[in-house]
């Protein structure tokens, strides 16, 4: 069994996936720390309530990217994490967690890629993005983070239909229901057990 650190910034509805998917879908993994990059979000009491570990690493304590870097690494490593599950993570993390942690890292995005991903892309622009633009098929992927935003190895993908009717917080909700919330289980999973079998 692996130990999973799950990275947040907002309410936590795919860490409460996870947390769910454990002893289910997520069978070579447990998680073991939930790092927050703000305090007082509703992510944190999800972690309270599972009895998971829990701490905020913020960037603006810190006086530059990698003093923060650091801090989150010495974190990590303190609790020995095999694996980093980013479940609405707002930093972007740099190269010396990315090569402390190659291919070990995950990442769901709110859309198909390469379809509005990238930088300036997150949270609900992605949703005003697609409405926007009139498509008619949007979804989410959970993919391996490298140095470029949204830029690694797609793992998993799954399709939500636009309807009509559809504002951008419908059209939030519904992926997360539809496809996140069981695209990152199962993403997790097959990276832990990859992970556990080497």
């Amino acid at each position: 069994m692996i130990n999973i650190a799950v990275l947040v910034s907002g309410g936590g509805t795919n860490l409460q996936a996870l947390i769910d998917a454990q002893g289910k879908v997520l069978q070579h993994g447990t998680i073991k720390l939930v790092i927050s990059s703000k305090p007082d979000v509703y992510a944190l009491h999800r972690a309270e309530k599972a009895g998971i570990e829990h701490c905020v690493i913020a960037k603006r304590d810190y006086s530059t990217q990698e003093e923060f870097s650091n801090a989150l690494l010495q974190q990590l490593q303190s609790y020995q994490i095999d694996m980093i599950v980013l479940a609405g993570y707002l930093s972007i993390l740099d190269e010396t967690i990315i090569r402390a942690y190659p291919n070990r890292i995950i990442n769901i995005h709110p859309s198909l890629i390469p379809s509005f991903c990238g930088k300036g892309y997150y949270g609900l622009k992605v949703h005003e993005a697609a409405v926007h633009y009139g498509v008619k098929v949007t979804g989410a992927t959970v993919h391996i983070v490298n140095e470029i935003p949204d830029g690694g190895k797609i793992l998993l993908q799954k399709a939500v239909d636009i309807l009509p009717t559809d504002t951008p917080e419908t059209l939030q909700q519904r992926v997360m229901e539809e496809a996140e919330w069981i695209l990152l289980p199962q993403a997790t999973e097959m990276i832990a057990k990859e992970i556990e079998g080497k």
